[in-house]
């Protein structure tokens, strides 16, 4: 059964609003890995960042798809 991507906009639900944090704080870490040179520590760091942000977006997704 197909979800309905309307479901995700919840502005009253404090899930929405985490998810869209996690989607900004996605565009900043984008931006820096983009624009500068980081070291190699520096890069695993925002690589680990980016990974989980990534993921926990995704189980946000999925509990504002399904209630």
């Amino acid at each position: 059964m197909p979800m309905k991507l309307s479901r995700l906009y919840q502005p009253r639900n404090p899930l929405f609003w985490l998810m869209v944090t996690l989607n900004l704080l996605s565009m900043v870490l984008g931006w820096i890995s983009h624009n500068y040179l980081p070291g190699v520590f520096v890069s695993l760091i925002i690589v680990a960042f980016a990974f989980g942000n990534g993921l926990l977006g995704i189980y946000l997704m999925w509990r504002l798809a399904k209630t």
